[in-house]
């Protein structure tokens, strides 16, 4: 009986987790596997902090991030709106070491560099963050300006 309440709440987090993350992205952009316009390099590190910590982009146009973790925790860059990164770094705490693959993310262990590749759509205020428990309760986070085209 154990196991299968156990699998049961596993199964409706998952769900909650998927719907969460599409819900997440989807007013910021979204994923993009062709050509970028432009490559930027982030790093994050156990200072709680992405170098740059904002940037600006243009509507439509496709940004590649090379992320680096340069510290000795893994780490994790997410974009979306700032309710829903706090919604997820919460339930981040509920869950450590909860991995996840969702196309507006790329986590990133020490020492190692990841990519990630982005449409900006519209125009507007995006937030990026590290959604590994306590990191962007420590300030772990940024800002992205898309600007609209002219």
């Amino acid at each position: 009986m154990k196991t299968l309440v156990l699998v049961s709440a596993l199964a409706a987090c998952g769900l909650a987790l998927s719907a969460h993350a599409d819900d997440m992205h989807m007013h910021a952009g979204h994923q993009e596997a062709a050509r970028a316009d432009r490559t930027i390099a982030i790093d994050m590190n156990d200072n709680m902090r992405f170098s740059p910590g904002q940037f600006t982009a243009t509507e439509g146009e496709t940004i590649r991030f090379v992320v680096r973790n340069s510290g000795k925790l893994r780490h994790e860059m997410v974009i979306g709106s700032i309710e829903k990164l706090k919604a997820h770094a919460e339930m981040m705490r509920k869950m450590p070491g909860m991995a996840h693959a969702e196309g507006n993310q790329v986590m990133v262990d020490p020492g190692r560099t990841g990519e990630l590749v982005w449409r900006f759509d519209k125009a507007g205020s995006y937030d990026f963050a590290c959604l590994e428990p306590g990191h962007f309760e420590a300030g772990m986070k940024g800002r992205i300006t898309v600007k609209a085209r002219s």
